[in-house]
């Protein structure tokens, strides 16, 4: 059986996440020393830091929760794809896919290159994605940036377009060390009652 790849960025203090966003921090709180029988760790940190996921509260306060989510969206069959050296992604690039009947859709960019600064520009998601991935059944799309939109876009509106039909976003994977081809996926966000996304250690494994 193949073995399970880890596709998740490593949570570590100092670690880069979006500017003016809350600092990732591990810490030990209680230390065996106070307790008298374990460390306790302390984590603060973002629901975006890393390997996550976006529920739809995130750009939309009428939005679905992370709670909301169904589950089965982020475990199952899954295509990777890579389309680098990309200013954008748009349906064209896609249309060299065979997408057919995907229900989940990773693509490798390359874009981020240096994960100890956080990237000035990234290829966002192109208007009419959306669409086109929905009309072959793709529910979940991944990439390995930051976000689907332009880092500097106050619009969202890939978030918005995706979301409208049906697609669901992972965002911050690493897949630099991932071939094109079809794997199993499990990539689950925590039970967060309130919140608007999601850490998540994200897995593949070869079909």
């Amino acid at each position: 059986m193949n073995k399970w790849m880890d596709i998740s960025q490593k949570l570590v203090n100092d670690m880069v996440v979006w500017p003016g966003d809350t600092p990732f921090s591990y810490k030990v709180s209680w230390s065996m020393e106070e307790s008298g029988s374990v460390n306790v760790g302390e984590i603060k940190m973002s629901a975006h830091t890393g390997t996550h996921i976006d529920a739809p509260y995130h750009f939309d306060n009428e939005g679905k929760r992370v709670i909301d989510l169904d589950i089965n969206l982020y475990i199952g069959q899954a295509k990777v794809i890579h389309l680098p050296v990309k200013n954008s992604i748009g349906v064209q690039d896609l249309q060299a896919y065979d997408l057919s009947g995907v229900k989940r859709l990773l693509i490798y960019t390359g874009a981020w290159t240096n994960r100890t600064v956080f990237p000035e520009t990234i290829p966002h998601i192109e208007e009419g994605v959306g669409a086109y991935l929905a009309k072959q059944g793709v529910q979940l799309i991944g990439l390995d940036l930051p976000s689907v939109d332009p880092v500097d876009s106050k619009e969202l509106a890939a978030h918005h377009e995706l979301t409208s039909h049906g697609l669901h976003i992972l965002e911050g994977l690493v897949l630099d060390h991932i071939d094109t081809g079809d794997y199993e996926l499990a990539a689950l966000p925590l039970a967060l009652a309130e919140a608007d996304g999601s850490p998540v250690r994200a897995v593949l494994r070869k079909i």
